[in-house]
């Protein structure tokens, strides 16, 4: 029997038979099978399934791993994640990594108590939020970008932009969220404007509890961290010419947020959207 067609049966029997037996079966030793992989090309994948996998990953700008991928693939056709990782590695079609971002320290005058304490699981929707600004250096001038992050299913579910970190811009964003009856626990870092009396009166008033981070540790508000980071990768820094004018670069965070909550799948969410896994609670 040819080697290549050897090769192809054992691994379309792979995760059902094992390779001992399929080779049993064809009537090869294993020392003959190992001396042909190593000698012999690897057998071209389908090429179907390859030509899916780039769409995939084009369609979905490099944002996603080899395990969303899989998941995508999946819904046309069968292939396992080795396969599609391996795919994937031979035609250079990772995700792209994301930068490093610094930490940023800094002393705030006052705090409140750290209640979320890295625990960002929530088993309802408006029970746990997280909050942050980050900076947008892309356009003629900077922006900034206040979000409140709802981390029942990591869905944003307020947000603003706005040319000032100041007070009024987080009060804005604070003031889209509704009054809330149950209990709900709003947890940003240490930045002036969250100690500041007027948003934590505010943020009161609407029945929320305030928890804030310790000095210098990022990680305390990773979710909301991670998604500003995602934002700028897979927007500005895959796509250079989107650095331009502050309209476009506003344009961009909008889209990007509505695509991040009804259409970028999450592993955690069992390959969800945001707004597809909210709409599979039931209370």
């Amino acid at each position: 029997m040819e080697p290549e067609i050897v090769i192809q049966l054992v691994n379309f029997y792979k995760g059902k038979l094992t390779q001992k037996k399929v080779l049993e079966a064809l009537n090869v030793s294993r020392t003959t099978y190992n001396r042909w992989i190593t000698n012999i090309p690897k057998v071209k994948e389908d090429s179907d399934l390859v030509k899916l996998i780039k769409t995939l990953c084009h369609q979905n700008k490099f944002r996603y791993g080899y395990r969303k991928i899989t998941h995508l693939v999946n819904k046309e056709m069968k292939a396992n994640k080795n396969t599609v990782q391996r795919i994937m590695q031979k035609y250079d079609l990772n995700c792209k990594v994301r930068p490093k971002r610094r930490k940023s320290t800094g002393q705030p005058l006052k705090i409140v108590k750290n209640i979320i304490n890295v625990d960002f699981n929530a088993k309802r929707p408006l029970e746990k939020l997280s909050t942050d600004i980050t900076y947008l250096p892309f356009g003629k001038s900077m922006l900034y970008l206040s979000s409140i992050m709802d981390l029942y299913n990591r869905e944003i579910i307020a947000y603003t932009i706005s040319d000032r970190q100041d007070l009024e811009c987080v009060l804005d964003t604070l003031n889209q969220l509704p009054n809330i009856s149950e209990q709900c626990i709003l947890h940003s870092d240490q930045g002036a404007v969250y100690t500041a009396h007027s948003y934590q009166m505010k943020v009161k008033e609407k029945g929320i509890t305030m928890s804030m981070s310790r000095p210098g540790k990022p990680s305390d508000n990773a979710p909301i961290e991670c998604f500003h980071g995602y934002l700028k990768h897979e927007t500005f820094h895959l796509e250079p010419q989107l650095k331009s004018s502050n309209e476009i670069v506003s344009q961009t965070v909008i889209q990007y947020i509505k695509y991040y909550n009804e259409d970028r799948i999450q592993e955690k969410l069992g390959y969800k959207s945001p707004i597809e896994y909210r709409n599979s609670y039931t209370s």
